[in-house]
C-alpha cells in the first residue's frame, strides 16, 4: 500500500507556490516552509461531519480540538490515543477550565469577547504553539527511539516575533531534548513584558537575538535561512512562526469553540448570524477562521481589524497588495492624525507592536485558495497548478516592485468572506478608555483576571463595579467591532472580537490611555503576580546588527548550537 492511501485529500498537504504535492502532515510540521518558498496547505479542506453539530455541541475545548484536529492528521501519523495525549498535554498548562472562555462584554450589542490570553504566556499564541512544541517532541522521540548519541535526529527551530511568538514558542520548547529554539526580535521593538518574558528563560536550548530593525528585517532573515540549503543542511531548521501550518490549525478550534459557547448560551437566538473580529498583523489568525468556515462553521463575515499598518485593510479597500499606500486617499483610510503611514522601508511603530507587520505571510494562503475556487480550468490538478503559479507571480512583484493587484473577480471573492477596517492609535487609547470608565449596567461581573492575579480562582468573580481593562491589540478589534455593529442588525447579529493578550503585557499604552483616569492602579487591577520582578531576572541575548544577512546568522547558529552542547 501507498504510504498516502491511509491519508485523505485533507491530510495531504502542498505547497502554495506549487513546488511540493503529496506532503505528509509530519513532514510538513518539521520543515515548516516548502523548498520553493511557499507556505503549505491541505490539498482540500474538509467538510464537517454530518452530525458535527450535535454532536460537538457540548464537548470540552481539549476534545473539540481533536475532532477539528484528526480531519487534517491520519492516524497512520498519530494514532488516535497518541493525538488526545499530546492535546490534552498542551492544554493542561492553561489557567482557565474552558482554555478559551467567551465574555459578554457588551450584552446589548450581543458584543462578545473570545479570551484567548490564559496560557503560559498570556498570549492567544500560547494556543497554537503548546500544541506544536508538543509536536515537535512527538516526532523527536519516535524517529530517536533507537538512535544512539551520535545519530540523533537535532532539530533547530527558528521564528521571528514582533512580541507573543517569542515567548510562547520559548515556554512551548524551553527543556526539550533535542531541540534548539533560535527566536529574533527587533531590538527594542517589544515591549518591556515581551521581551522580559523571553530573555530571562536561560535554559541551554533557548537563544534568544536581538536583531537591529523592524519584525519585517526579523522575518526576511528567517526565511532566508530557510531558503538557504546549506542552512538547511546544517542544522536541520524548522519553523515555529505561523508559517507553520500546525499553528494555523491548532488556532481553528477555539473558533468552533466560541461557536458553541455562544449558540449553547441564552442570548443566541434561531436565525442569530455570528461575525469574528480579529485583530490582525499575520494574517495567521484569522485565517485560521476561514478553514474553520470553509469547512462549514456558520460565520457570516470575518472582519480583519489592522492599526495604522494597514497593507490588508487597503487591499479589501482597492484590490491593491502594497508595502506602502499607492492607490489613492481612500486606501489610507484618511486619519489625519497617524502621521506617517506603513511604507517600503519599514513599518509604523504603534501601540499595538506585535501587528506592525508590513508584509503579511499567510496572506498568500488566502491568495491560493482565492485564485483556486475562482479557477476556470477543468480538473483539479489543473486548478492547483494554476493557482501555484499565480501565487508564484504575485510573491514575485511583491520582492521586485513593492506591491501587486489582483482582479476584480479575485478581490469579489475575497470580500465575501471577509471585511477589514484599519485603527488609529488614537482611536485605540479612546476604546481602552470606553470600556474602563463605561457604566457597569450592561457589563457582567468579571471573571478573568484583567483586573487581579491570574492565580485567583476561575470561579471568582471580581466586584460588580469592575471594569473591562482592554490591551491595545484587542481594543482594535473592539473598535472595528462597533463599527461593524453600527452597520448590521445588533439585534440579530452577534461579533465575537479575540482578545489576543492580557493588557499587563501592554503596560505603556494602557498607562497612557487610563493613567489620569479615577481610582487606577496598575499593580492592582492589571498586573499579574507571575510577572511580578520580572524585569529584575537574569537574562541572556544576543544582538545582531543590520549587516549581518544570512550568513552572519548561520555563524551565530553554529556558535550557540556547539556551545549549548558543550
Amino acid at each position: 500500500m501507498d504510504k498516502m492511501d491511509t491519508h485523505t485529500t485533507s491530510q495531504r498537504y502542498l505547497s502554495t507556490r506549487g513546488g511540493s504535492y503529496g506532503m505528509q502532515f509530519e513532514e510538513v510540521v518539521l520543515k515548516g516552509l516548502a523548498s520553493d518558498g511557499g507556505l503549505f496547505i491541505p490539498e482540500e479542506i474538509p467538510s464537517l461531519p454530518s452530525d458535527w453539530a450535535e454532536r460537538w455541541r457540548c464537548l470540552s475545548f481539549v476534545d473539540l480540538a481533536y475532532e477539528v484536529l484528526s480531519l487534517y492528521i491520519s492516524p497512520s501519523e498519530i494514532p488516535s490515543e497518541d493525538l488526545k495525549d499530546i492535546i490534552q498535554n498542551s492544554y493542561s498548562t492553561f489557567r482557565h477550565p474552558d482554555i478559551v472562555p467567551l465574555y459578554p462584554l457588551s450584552p446589548s450589542q450581543n458584543l462578545h469577547l473570545l479570551e484567548l490570553f490564559h496560557g503560559p504566556t498570556f498570549a492567544f499564541k500560547d494556543v497554537a504553539l503548546q500544541f506544536l512544541g508538543n509536536l515537535f517532541e512527538y516526532f523527536l522521540v519516535r524517529r530517536n527511539a533507537s538512535s544512539d548519541e551520535h545519530s540523533r535526529h537535532h532539530l533547530t527551530v527558528i521564528g521571528a516575533t514582533s512580541g507573543d511568538t517569542g515567548s510562547a514558542a520559548i515556554y512551548g520548547l524551553r527543556g526539550k531534548k533535542d531541540v534548539s529554539v533560535f527566536i529574533l526580535h527587533p531590538k527594542g521593538r517589544v515591549s518591556p513584558v515581551q521581551e522580559a518574558q523571553m530573555t530571562t528563560v536561560l535554559d541551554a536550548n533557548v537563544h534568544n537575538i536581538a536583531v537591529e530593525g523592524t519584525f519585517d528585517d526579523c522575518q526576511d532573515l528567517v526565511k532566508a535561512l530557510f531558503a538557504d540549503p546549506g542552512a538547511n543542511k546544517a542544522h536541520n531548521l524548522a519553523a515555529v512562526n505561523s508559517i507553520n501550518w500546525a499553528r494555523i490549525l491548532a488556532q481553528t478550534t477555539y473558533y468552533f469553540h466560541a461557536y458553541f459557547s455562544l449558540t449553547n448560551s441564552a442570548s443566541f437566538k434561531k436565525g442569530d448570524k455570528i461575525r469574528f473580529v480579529v485583530p490582525t498583523g499575520n494574517f495567521g489568525d484569522i485565517l485560521a477562521g476561514y478553514f474553520a468556515q470553509r469547512m462549514g462553521l456558520p460565520i457570516e463575515k470575518l472582519v480583519v481589524a489592522t492599526n495604522e499598518n494597514d497593507i490588508l485593510d487597503r487591499f479589501w479597500k482597492t484590490g491593491y497588495y502594497e508595502k506602502h499606500p499607492v492607490h489613492g486617499r481612500k486606501a489610507e483610510g484618511g486619519f489625519v492624525e497617524d502621521g506617517a503611514k506603513a511604507h517600503e522601508d519599514g513599518a509604523k511603530e504603534t501601540l499595538s507592536p506585535a501587528m506592525d507587520i508590513l508584509v503579511s505571510s499567510n496572506f498568500e494562503r488566502l491568495l491560493w485558495f482565492l485564485v483556486y475556487q475562482t479557477s476556470n480550468k477543468e480538473s483539479t490538478v489543473s486548478c492547483r497548478e494554476a493557482a501555484g503559479a499565480q501565487v508564484r507571480e504575485w510573491l514575485g512583484k511583491l520582492k521586485s516592485n513593492g506591491g501587486f493587484g489582483v482582479p476584480t473577480y479575485i478581490l469579489d471573492a475575497a470580500k465575501v468572506d471577509f471585511e477589514s477596517e484599519r485603527v488609529s492609535d488614537q482611536e485605540t487609547i479612546e476604546t481602552i478608555k470606553a470600556f474602563y470608565t463605561a457604566s457597569t449596567s450592561d457589563t457582567p461581573p468579571q471573571s478573568n483576571g484583567h483586573l487581579r492575579s491570574h492565580s485567583d480562582s476561575a470561579s471568582s468573580a471580581a466586584p460588580q463595579s469592575a471594569k473591562y481593562i482592554l490591551d491595545p491589540h484587542t481594543a482594535i478589534g473592539i473598535a472595528t467591532s462597533l463599527r461593524s455593529i453600527a452597520r448590521t442588525a445588533p439585534s440579530h447579529t452577534h461579533h465575537i472580537a479575540l482578545a489576543t493578550a492580557h493588557p499587563a503585557k501592554f503596560a505603556s499604552a494602557v498607562q497612557l490611555a487610563l493613567g489620569e483616569a479615577d481610582g487606577f492602579n496598575f499593580e492592582t487591577e492589571v498586573l499579574p503576580e507571575e510577572f511580578v520582578g520580572l524585569e529584575k531576572r537574569q537574562r541572556r541575548v544576543r544582538n545582531v546588527g543590520r549587516g549581518e544577512g544570512t550568513a552572519g546568522m548561520r555563524k551565530l547558529i553554529g556558535e550557540e548550537i556547539e556551545a549549548e552542547n558543550s
